[in-house]
């Protein structure tokens, strides 16, 4: 890995960490002060939903507890390119409603400027 690649790839193990923790800060940390986090799931067709900045990615955090629980991440995949870092993973947990179990994979597409993350572009199956 070059030294570019490798701390692209450090930036984002630290990401991955804080945002699984739901770890605000250590998020916070990781990304640029225009940060946009677009969910894979909302109304803002074609996109989802669009997070902008630290207190709606502190509500999305928020809104994501009261939703699902017992988020797991595994059979993840990392790929870095110039300027972005692609990842695959498998997600399962259960959502708080009724405690149904969720298995789904998704794609997260990561766009890095200044040595930090610019925008988290989510995507993830939908089980009907």
């Amino acid at each position: 890995m070059s030294q570019s690649e490798d701390a692209a790839m450090d930036l984002l193990r630290r990401f991955g960490k804080a945002f699984n923790r739901a770890d605000v800060e250590g998020i916070l940390a990781c990304v640029t002060d225009d940060f946009v986090w677009v969910e894979a799931q909302g109304p803002d067709a074609p996109h989802g939903r669009i997070r902008r900045g630290a207190e709606e990615v502190k509500q999305a955090l928020a809104e994501r507890a009261e939703i699902v629980r017992d988020v797991r991440f595994s059979e993840t995949e990392v790929h870095h390119a110039t300027g972005r870092i692609i990842g695959t993973f498998r997600a399962t947990g259960a959502y708080v409603a009724d405690g149904s179990p969720y298995d789904v994979r998704g794609v997260d597409i990561y766009t890095i400027r200044d040595g930090l993350i610019a925008s988290k572009d989510s995507y993830w199956k939908q089980i009907i």
